[in-house]
Order: C-alpha cells, then sequence, then structure tokens
C-alpha cells in the first residue's frame, strides 16, 4: 500500500472545457491544510475501462484515493461501477441510500434514480450532517460527487477520518533570481534532506520580489535550523521579507 492520497476527476464535461474543474483545485487546498500529501491528480473520461486502469495505478501509490463525478444516475455515470470492477467486488444495492432516495423524491421518483443507491459490495457509508446522501467509501477509495458544491461537503464527511498532521512552513521573498540562489539551495538541501524547500520565481514586476522560497517540515525546529542556515548563505541584501 503507498501512502498519501491521490484524485481522479472523472467526466467528459471536464476534458472537453465544458465545465470549468473546480474540485480538483479545492481538494489540493483541503489535503494541504490537513497535511495529507497528494501524490498526484488525473483526469479521466467517463469510460470504464480508463477509469479502472487509472485507479488500479494510483492505488500502487497512495493510500486514499478521491474520485470526483460519475455518480449521478444518467447513462455516462459510471464511476461506482469502474470502481467495483477494479476492487474486484460486484455491484449492489444499498438499502439505505434507496430509502433515502425515494423518500426525497415520493411519487415522482424515476426508477433511474435508484442507480445512484449502487455501490460496490462492502461499501461504507460516511455521513455529513449536511449532506442528503452519504459519500460511498470502499477499500479508502472514496466516491465524491462532481458538482462542486456537493463535492466540497462531502469531502468533509471523508477528511474528518483521515489524520490531521499539521506543517510548519516559512516563506522567503527574495531580490535575486533563481541562478543567483541556487547554489544556496543545494547547500541547504543536501545537508538538511529532511526539510522540504520549494524554490518559485516570478516575471510579474508587481510582485514585488523575484524568487519565494519556502520550507517546509512538520516540525517548527527543523525549518527554523533550515532557514538559519539559507540566510547565512544568500547574497547579502537580497532578503526583502519572511512570512
Amino acid at each position: 500500500m503507498g501512502s498519501g492520497a491521490a484524485a481522479l476527476i472523472i467526466g467528459n464535461e471536464v476534458l472537453t472545457a465544458k465545465v470549468t474543474e473546480a474540485n480538483g483545485a479545492w481538494l489540493i487546498r483541503r489535503l494541504r491544510e490537513r497535511g495529507v500529501v497528494l501524490q498526484c491528480v488525473h483526469f479521466v473520461l467517463d469510460d470504464v475501462d480508463a477509469i479502472v486502469e487509472a485507479l488500479t495505478a494510483v492505488r500502487r501509490r497512495a493510500r486514499w484515493i478521491f474520485t470526483s463525478g460519475g455518480i449521478g444516475p444518467t447513462h455516462d455515470d459510471v464511476t461506482v461501477r469502474a470502481v467495483a470492477l477494479a476492487l474486484g467486488r460486484p455491484v449492489v444495492r444499498l438499502p439505505e441510500i434507496e430509502r433515502l432516495i425515494r423518500e426525497h423524491y415520493g411519487e415522482q421518483m424515476k426508477p433511474e434514480a435508484l442507480r445512484m443507491a449502487e455501490a460496490p459490495e462492502g461499501a461504507e457509508l460516511l455521513h455529513h450532517a449536511d449532506a442528503r446522501y452519504p459519500v460511498l467509501a470502499c477499500d479508502e477509495v472514496f466516491m465524491l460527487p462532481g458538482v462542486p458544491e456537493l463535492f466540497r461537503l462531502q469531502l468533509e464527511a471523508v477528511l474528518a477520518r483521515l489524520p490531521f498532521t499539521p506543517i510548519s512552513m516559512q516563506v522567503l521573498y527574495l531580490s535575486a533570481v533563481e541562478a543567483e540562489v541556487a547554489g544556496a539551495l543545494d547547500q541547504v538541501a543536501l545537508a538538511m534532506p529532511e526539510v522540504a524547500i520549494g524554490s518559485y520565481p516570478t516575471f510579474d514586476r508587481q510582485a514585488g520580489y523575484r524568487v519565494k522560497v519556502t520550507l517546509e517540515h512538520a516540525q517548527p525546529g527543523p525549518v527554523a535550523a533550515a532557514v538559519q542556515r539559507l540566510e547565512a548563505l544568500l547574497p547579502p541584501g537580497c532578503l526583502l521579507r519572511r512570512e
């Protein structure tokens, strides 16, 4: 089993620019805030074979898999079937969700609505107080809706059961270009490999800096030590500010 998380953003509408995808960016932000490492994000068509292939691949890398989209009642909602196939489980109808669907639609219910009650056999239901339907979870695969408002709401039901690992980070803003500070970054990265160091140049003259450097670790001590070491190696006067 891998570590961290991975995501499959599923939907022809995303890959053909019929809608502007928002769930991937939101997931990245929320996982980051909880200190969960995100290994990768894949965009996949509404195609069973494509979803199975992508899910099989990411399960080798990540412990928790988030899917977005493809769990509604229409012909192109094939995520549940694909996840079940990838996990080697049959698709079954869950009585609890069937009851919720019947209560919601009443006499106006169409038979196709019951497709939303299907799940891989053995799936667990994760409830959120403000969501009409629970999240389907099976073998650490969490099947979330594609509608951004629903995705964000149901994502919280999943995050509540994942570990929370705060990340300590400091940011340095520099007036130097990357080539001028690369040697200093190399030295600190080599001496303190446990601290993740990122370097991000900007070419926006209104930004007020030329390079943003981030240093992060689960504990503040190593970050502070790395910042101190780096500041001693930077070209004189290039440090504009720190956050």
